[in-house]
C-alpha cells in the first residue's frame, strides 16, 4: 500500500502564496516504481479536476491552463515529497487539494482514474 498525506493549506488573501506537500510512505512505495504524481482540486459543488502533474522518473511537468504561471509542481526525491507551489492566488482557487499517485506513466495524467493513491485533501481558502 501507498499512503500520502498533504499539509500547507490555510486561509490566504487573494495575490497571496501556499505551498502544498505530499509525503508518499507505504511499504510497496517505490520511487523507482512510480509513474505520475498529481494534484487535482475540487470546489463546492464542482467535480474534481486536474491542477499539475509531475513524472517521477525525469520531472516531466503539466499543468492546466487556469494555474499555468502561477503554480509550480516539484518534487523532492530524497524525502519522497511532492510540493505544489501556488503564487498569485485567486478565489477561484478555493478548493480541496489532493494529491495523486500511479505507476501509470503514459499520457493520461490528467484522469483521475489513472491514479491509484489518493491523500485525504487540504482546504485551500482563497479570500476576496
Amino acid at each position: 500500500q501507498v499512503q500520502l498525506v498533504e499539509s500547507g493549506g490555510g486561509l490566504v488573501q487573494a495575490g497571496g502564496s501556499l505551498r502544498l506537500s505530499c509525503a508518499a510512505s507505504g511499504r510497496t512505495f517505490s520511487s523507482s516504481r512510480m509513474g505520475w504524481m498529481g494534484w487535482f482540486r475540487q470546489a463546492p459543488g464542482k467535480e474534481r479536476e486536474f491542477v499539475a502533474a509531475i513524472r517521477w522518473s525525469n520531472s516531466r511537468l503539466y499543468y492546466a491552463d487556469s494555474v499555468k504561471g502561477r503554480f509550480t509542481i516539484s518534487r523532492d526525491n530524497a524525502k519522497n515529497t511532492m510540493y505544489l507551489q501556488m503564487n498569485t492566488l485567486k478565489p477561484e482557487d478555493t478548493a480541496v487539494y489532493y494529491c495523486a499517485a500511479t505507476q501509470y506513466s503514459g499520457q493520461y495524467y490528467a484522469l483521475l482514474t489513472m491514479y491509484d493513491y489518493w491523500g485525504q485533501g487540504t482546504q485551500v481558502t482563497v479570500s476576496s
